[in-house]
């Protein structure tokens, strides 16, 4: 009963997302928004609403549109609860290259095919067989397009491990496995002691990176770690690698040792209630050693609920409005939420500055007035 009730509530908050999707058009229509500019923001509204990142409120936009338009079967399956919202997804996914008439028709079929009898995979499976059926050459370009969106990235994982992935055309990603499982079995007959996953996952560090063993990373890796870390190994205090998140002392400790890269230490000044406020000065970027302080004080977008890497330093009251280019001024945010900033109707606002007891915290106005505070993280 419950998990038919959690499908029938995605199906409900879809149509609410279309409507608002559609008020929201209509209202940058009447303030004559660039046509380029329509639609811009909707998403990051979702996100704050539904306390998700940007990305993901776009896929729940695009997931719902697909829905109430374009599969009407798989969204009255979803609203009576008879399938899950996973298995909907899965449907939206495979026959996303179709145009709305034949997505319809892929949509009928499914749901003659008996969807609500089928677990997320077969569905998808099966969904992806009709929408081959009904528009090859669509699928085929489809494939074609989205070798374009090839990529790599990077998320934490449990333990103080990380997700290095890479978004490739198939024959790339086999062709990459396939060495890495040659040079391995090489390695492994000379009698190598460490297991076949960690020779492979060590040598893919030494091929990316040119280091002679994977333990030596000459590139930047910015930890924050508490003044008595560094002489006192054992400490309870942990540490944060910027972008990834926490890492416990010992294994901050062991990390610096281990590495036979260059280290460079550098001194964060806080304040009495452990708030970053300023930075020992000892090189420079093009964005200087207070650009640096603030992706150090801020370590991921600053927008609630986003958590992607910092990629902007965002004034928080514009620089043409006045704004000054300080340390309470600043804040680090990724490329879509300080884009987004510019729609009419955003506002952002400085509630604390960070230099007393309280973190440095924002304040975030949406077009529809609702308000949302973020709070600068806690350093280690």
């Amino acid at each position: 009963m419950l998990e038919r009730l959690r499908a029938a509530v995605a199906a409900v908050q879809a149509a609410t997302v279309v409507r608002f999707a559609r008020a929201r058009v209509e209202r940058q229509l009447a303030l004559d928004v660039h046509p380029r500019d329509v639609g811009r923001g909707i998403a990051e509204e979702i996100g704050l609403a539904c306390r998700l990142s940007p990305t993901a409120a776009a896929r729940r936009l695009s997931s719902a549109r697909a829905w109430w338009f374009d599969l009407p079967q798989t969204y009255a399956a979803l609203s009576s609860g008879a399938v899950s919202e996973q298995t909907a997804e899965a449907v939206v996914t495979e026959t996303r290259h179709l145009d709305g008439a034949t997505r319809r028709a892929a949509d009928a079929r499914l749901h003659a095919a008996d969807l609500t009898a089928k677990g997320v995979r077969d569905a998808a499976a099966l969904a992806r067989r009709y929408a081959y059926e009904a528009d090859r050459e669509a699928y085929v370009a489809r494939g074609r397009h989205e070798r374009k969106h090839r990529r790599v990235g990077l998320r934490p994982a449990p333990d103080t491990m990380s997700v290095l992935s890479g978004y490739l055309p198939v024959e790339q990603g086999v062709a990459c496995l396939a060495a890495l499982r040659r040079h391995t079995d090489g390695v492994v007959a000379t009698g190598d002691e460490r297991t076949r996953g960690q020779i492979m996952a060590d040598t893919l560090v030494e091929r990316l990176t040119g280091q002679a063993t994977a333990t030596d990373v000459p590139v930047e890796v910015q930890i924050v770690m508490p003044a008595e870390l560094p002489t006192d190994p054992h400490s309870s205090r942990t540490a944060t690698i910027a972008g990834a998140g926490p890492l416990p002392g010992p294994l901050a400790h062991a990390v610096v040792d281990a590495s036979g890269g260059v280290k460079r230490w550098r001194i964060v000044h806080a304040t009495l209630a452990g708030h970053v406020v300023g930075l020992e000065a000892r090189r420079r970027r093009f964005t200087g050693p207070l650009g640096d302080l603030i992706a150090v004080r801020d370590q991921t977008c600053r927008e609630p609920f986003c958590g992607a890497p910092v990629r902007h330093l965002d004034h928080v009251t514009r620089y043409a409005d006045g704004g000054e280019t300080t340390l309470a001024n600043g804040r680090g945010v990724c490329a879509r939420h300080n884009l987004v900033r510019e729609q009419p109707g955003w506002t952002a606002t400085v509630v604390h500055d960070g230099l007393g007891e309280q973190p440095h915290t924002v304040r975030t106005t949406t077009p529809t007035g609702h308000h949302y505070t973020g709070r600068a993280p806690d350093p280690p």
